[in-house]
């Protein structure tokens, strides 16, 4: 199995010292381990819409998308995600949202309630695994 840590120029620069993605060659398929994203902005790394969880949410599953697309995946390779709110109060925006990217099969899912993110004006942290299958 090959391993290769990568940060892809199709999508955000990681917020630190850290790689966007693991991708793991399995020979039939990669699976594609991502780091947690927040809702930051390409340029200057600051949050997305500080207070409002539908944007939040939004841009968060954009740069998931586009880290996806990255290596040839697509939300429908999504096998797992994990969810980080800062309040479960949040829970039914958050999941009208994601359910505008997962729209056939779903994934398995954990949402957890935290007591902060990396960020305070930060409301949710999503990270995801997907499988693709080789071409």
């Amino acid at each position: 199995m090959q391993k290769r840590l990568v940060n892809p120029a199709e999508a955000p620069a990681p917020a630190g010292p850290y790689s966007q993605v693991a991708e793991l060659d399995l020979g039939s398929g990669k699976l594609l381990i991502l780091s947690g994203q927040v809702a930051l902005d390409d340029a200057n790394k600051e949050i997305v819409g500080a207070g409002d969880m539908t944007v939040q949410a939004d841009r968060t599953l954009e740069i998931i998308g586009r880290l996806l697309a990255a290596h040839g995946a697509t939300f429908a390779d999504v096998v797992n995600i994990r969810t980080y709110l800062t309040d479960m109060g949040h829970r039914a925006e958050y999941a009208a949202v994601r359910a505008k990217y997962f729209t056939g099969d779903l994934p398995t899912s954990t949402t957890v309630e935290v007591s902060k993110l990396f960020r305070d004006e930060a409301l949710i942290e999503i990270e995801v695994t997907a499988a693709v299958s080789a071409a």
